[in-house]
């Protein structure tokens, strides 16, 4: 019996290395996966409404535009520009590194690539002079607001054919009467589908994001995972079944 419990209290010490092992390669795989092929992420605001709503999360492809810096952990600052990197096409949802500040994560639409000009006239987008067609689509009610309001809907197409639905509030004020933007080299031009609550490309005084580069570029949305209208308190679990937007749930980011 003795020799068979040192045995044990030998073989011991390899299980745990094993289990730290196993542990190890884990999260070596989890990181890599999260680094060059997908990463979750949450939307906190309604600045991409009715496209995204507040309590979405979805998985957003790392390798559609290619990897730069911060594309990987913690963005170390090992180098610029960006590895196997390709342009966005007009009207990507894309999630990138906020310019003014780097630590932030931001999701918008992507509307002008380099050497584009975009200009927002009374509420209408245009690109390269030409109005983008909107069709209306009814009323709409904006529940990030505080109260909720009624908003009008409206489906616009981009340039290349690409459709998608956008929130309008009104025809007036600077966001809806812009000057002329042309996009610079290794730019982007990004609006929010809440083109009335969006702190996007159309501010660049420091309010909005401005021109983003392409290297703040991290991934380009794919599928809704998961969604969550969180109105009831935590504690309130029995509500919780009640809360999830099932018909959201593995719904293609368009």
């Amino acid at each position: 019996m003795a020799r068979v419990k040192t045995q044990a209290a030998r073989a011991k010490p390899d299980g745990v290395l094993d289990t730290v092992k196993t542990v190890l390669y884990a999260g070596l795989i989890a990181i890599g996966i999260r680094t060059i092929a997908f990463e979750p992420f949450n939307i906190p605001s309604g600045s991409m409404m009715p496209t995204l709503l507040v309590g979405d999360y979805l998985f957003v492809s790392k390798f559609s535009y290619g990897y730069s810096h911060f594309s990987l952990p913690l963005a170390p600052n090992l180098f610029h520009g960006r590895i196997f990197g390709s342009l966005p096409t007009r009207g990507d949802v894309a999630v990138f590194r906020n310019p003014n500040k780097t630590s932030e994560d931001y999701i918008k639409r992507v509307i002008g690539l380099p050497g584009d000009r975009v200009q927002v006239r009374r509420g209408q987008l245009f690109v390269n002079g030409v109005q983008c067609p909107t069709q209306s689509g009814g009323n709409y009610t904006d529940d990030d607001a505080r109260p909720p309001i009624i908003v009008s809907l409206y489906r616009e197409t981009l340039p290349n054919g690409v459709v998608h639905d956008i929130l309008k509030r009104s025809e007036d004020g600077y966001p809806n009467n812009t000057p002329e933007f042309r996009v610079p080299e290794d730019h982007v031009f990004v609006m929010g589908d809440n083109r009335d609550n969006s702190a996007d490309s159309r501010f660049m005084d420091g309010t909005g994001v401005g021109f983003v580069p392409t290297e703040n570029l991290i991934g380009r949305a794919e599928v809704l995972f998961f969604s969550i209208d969180a109105q009831r308190p935590w504690y309130e679990v029995w509500e919780w079944p009640f809360e999830i937007r099932w018909t959201r749930l593995l719904k293609l980011v368009k």
